[in-house]
């Protein structure tokens, strides 16, 4: 028993030392492709992290360990805050109507009825029971006496990979990272974001802004509306499925994978699954930019921010076709302008459109193709010197021998438009018509 504890403890520790110097190393090679992060600051007065200022609305915090769930599951809610007479209840993205009021609120329509569970103190664990509710995004709404309303958000899972031929991944890993919870009270945020001395982020912790996702106003909420709008069948998967299943298992299950929202953050396992898709056949459709950026190792509930794949010899662009390039936090939108129309007659099918149409508007970061890119890669329209003479956001497509199509916006962000954009909603109609039926994954 001792030796095998012993083992187990060396085990950790090497983990861990093989953790930290990837994390060294990161700091130095990774350093000659500097990404001017977001304009959150850190105020140097007072030592306190701008941007984890959030809502200052009441509210109950509490957070699933776990990134998704099975249907007909049982899921623990971790409750991490005081309150007398709190509710819960289990309410479901995208079928809801109406407008959503901000960036500390979420909506969805009620899967259960309002269930108390009395007064809760520093920390309280509540099983909450899953239906065979449809795949999608939900989430816990805990309400106390005093306006107090927070939010749970979980990805319920099919029943198995493979129940649609298209499955939407959430980026539940860079939801995390962009997550300026300060956990251990020390005045700064838990994510690199807020310092560079700052290497690792937890996953299952509670969001800010009352336990809603960073940007889900902007980049989910409206896309998983017009998915339940528009009558899609499709499976909702995260990232943590993306960490088990092969690309055997993806391709066998899927047509096609579509990453609608920043998805910037994967592991080895995730990048070498979506890879090895890909290259058995299967489909991908990326709705934003900034897509397979960094490396990251996740020990235990924490990521550890490592490296960007450019550096260890594997651009992202030879995967989505474009790499990220340049932000500069939103400061700059423009027009995307439609290239090629001849060569893509079924993407803008049922639209009147020629080339030198505006399609909509895009920016905050931006992708463009690289010697790294695919050599069939075509520019399917661009935003032309967005951040200046020559640098040029492209949305692209290009097809491999062994029959994937791949698609990629460019720009933030198709989803996140999608909204009140008829152009864009044809456009990725005729995507997952396109893509979707194809049978080539498997």
């Amino acid at each position: 028993m001792a030796t095998n504890s012993h083992i187990q403890f060396a085990g950790a520790r090497r983990r861990t030392l093989q953790i930290l110097t990837l994390v060294f190393a990161a700091t130095v090679v990774g350093a000659g492709h500097s990404k001017v992060l977001p304009v959150y600051g850190y105020d140097e007065d007072d030592g306190r992290d701008v941007a984890a200022q959030s809502s200052d609305k009441p509210t109950v915090e509490a957070a699933f360990p776990l990134e998704s769930y099975g249907p007909n599951s049982v899921a623990r809610l971790v409750i991490t805050d005081k309150a007398p007479a709190v509710s819960i209840q289990i309410r479901h993205v995208g079928p809801e109507t109406g407008p959503i009021m901000g960036n500390d609120t979420m909506t969805g329509v009620p899967m259960t009825a309002k269930r108390a569970i009395g007064h809760v103190s520093g920390r309280r664990i509540v099983n909450v029971h899953l239906g065979d509710w449809p795949s999608g995004v939900y989430f816990v709404q805990l309400t106390a006496p005093g306006g107090r309303v927070g939010y749970a958000p979980f990805v319920l899972l099919p029943k198995h990979l493979g129940v649609n031929r298209v499955a939407v991944v959430i980026p539940t890993q860079t939801w995390q990272a962009y997550n300026h919870r300060d956990d251990n009270g020390d005045g700064r945020a838990d994510t690199w974001y807020a310092c560079a001395c700052q290497h690792s982020a937890r996953l299952g912790r509670p969001f800010l802004d009352r336990g809603t996702p960073p940007h889900f106003k902007h980049y989910e909420a409206w896309w998983l509306r017009w998915l339940v709008q528009t009558h899609k069948d499709v499976d909702i998967i995260s990232d943590a499925e993306l960490k088990h299943a092969s690309g055997r298992q993806l391709a066998k299950a899927y047509s096609l994978l579509i990453f609608s929202g920043h998805h910037e953050y994967v592991t080895t396992h995730e990048y070498d699954a979506v890879t090895d898709y890909r290259n058995r056949g299967g489909n991908l459709v990326f709705l934003s930019a900034n897509n397979f950026y960094w490396k990251i190792v996740i020990h235990g509930r924490v990521m550890y921010r490592v490296i960007k794949w450019r550096d260890l010899g594997r651009p992202e662009a030879a995967l989505l076709g474009v790499e990220y390039f340049h932000n500069d936090s939103g400061e700059h939108r423009g027009n995307w302008i439609v290239r090629n129309t001849g060569t893509f007659p079924w993407l803008f099918a049922g639209m009147s459109i020629h080339n030198g149409s505006v399609l909509s508007t895009g920016g905050i970061e931006a992708d463009w193709t690289t010697s790294a890119s695919p050599k069939s890669i075509r520019v399917v329209a661009d935003i032309p010197n967005l951040y200046g003479r020559g640098m040029t956001a492209q949305m692209t497509y290009y097809e491999t021998k062994a029959g994937a199509k791949v698609f990629a916006a460019g720009a933030f962000t198709l989803a996140g438009g999608i909204r009140d954009n008829v152009r864009v909603q044809q456009l990725v109609n005729n995507l997952w018509t396109h893509l979707g039926n194809d049978r080539a994954g498997q």
